[in-house]
């Protein structure tokens, strides 16, 4: 059965969610063998066997840290090398998106971007994606080269499936570009306890409606409340109520939930494109027209200062 080589996300050799999804969709094309790089790449291993990794690729060194995406495309290079895959699939973040295009150019092969789903084709993967602000549903295939495939989070379900997970070492040569960017200082994000936007499984947001960073707290009560992630629609971001990293839109972060919660957002298509393909959508606005209601799987009209805290203390109430 051929290979597929999946990109680890992970921190310090603890694996990120969407990782354990691509190997998910790595099964349904072949054999899937992870590329874990940096500190901890080793302590991925048990994770990934757990989950489907036949083989775990590992590389550590300073450039990973020291120096932004080339190093890694090194060494994705390299693992390509080893390999030979199917295809080369990746979780899509603005970091990996990049490591893919310029891996993708350097080796002549076709890109896909963002895909909500895979399932193999006489002629290689076909890609599922949202495209045209999630308005059209596509699929696509690569027909040129090694088929290189971000993947959106919450595309796939996390399946155990425990296969060999043998650890072998990948020896990587950095090119001369490996060290033109150098990160000179980090600041620790600070951590709010709740899942990461682009990950969770739940996500609540606030628009224009919430009227105030003040009043962003009963949006995050609810959120609390579901184990949710807290997003903001732009209009909410340009007023300065909350953080530019908890944007949800076409300028700010794309994502996918189980579950998305509106709450006095109106739908313009700017935030429509950074959540259409959630599974189920749920919006509270006080205006019986708002655009979201074209979009929603369940509406209330009514006043989130109203609806969002008795489901708040309901959702509570029924978790005893």
């Amino acid at each position: 059965m051929a290979e597929v080589l999946v990109y680890v996300d992970h921190v310090d050799g603890a694996v990120r969610k969407p990782t354990l999804e691509l190997l998910t969709l790595a099964r349904r094309l072949g054999e899937p063998v992870a590329l874990a790089l940096g500190p901890g790449a080793e302590a991925t291993a048990a994770v990934l066997a757990e989950h489907g990794a036949v083989k775990v690729l590992t590389a550590d060194a300073p450039e990973f840290a020291d120096y932004l995406v080339v190093p890694k495309v090194d060494a994705l290079q390299a693992a390509h090398a080893a390999v030979s895959p199917a295809a080369v699939l990746l979780p899509s973040s603005a970091e990996t998106k990049e490591i893919a295009a310029r891996f993708a150019l350097r080796t002549g092969s076709g890109l896909i971007t963002d895909a909500t789903d895979l399932e193999a084709g006489d002629d290689g993967p076909v890609a599922t994606q949202a495209v045209f602000a999630a308005a059209y549903t596509t699929t696509s295939r690569v027909s040129q080269g090694t088929p290189v495939i971000t993947v959106k989070p919450n595309s796939a379900p996390v399946e155990a499936a425990p296969a060999a997970g043998a650890v072998e070492a990948l020896t990587v040569t950095f090119g001369e570009l490996a060290t033109g960017t150098k990160v000179v200082s980090r600041t620790p994000r600070e951590s709010t306890g709740r899942p990461e936007l682009t990950e969770a499984a739940i996500v609540v947001s606030g628009g224009r409606g919430v009227n105030g960073a003040e009043n962003f707290g009963i949006i995050e009560a609810l959120a609390d409340s579901l184990g949710a992630a807290v997003g903001a629609s732009r209009a909410a971001v340009d007023a300065g109520w909350y953080p530019h990293a908890s944007q949800v839109g076409q300028t700010g972060k794309s994502v996918a939930p189980q579950l998305y919660i509106a709450s006095g957002i109106s739908g313009a298509i700017q935030h429509r494109a950074g959540m259409q393909t959630s599974k189920t959508i749920v919006a509270v606005n006080k205006d019986a027209e708002a655009p979201i209601f074209d979009l929603v799987d369940y509406g209330v009209v009514g006043d989130l200062f109203d609806v969002v805290p008795q489901l708040t203390e309901e959702i509570k109430n029924r978790k005893g």
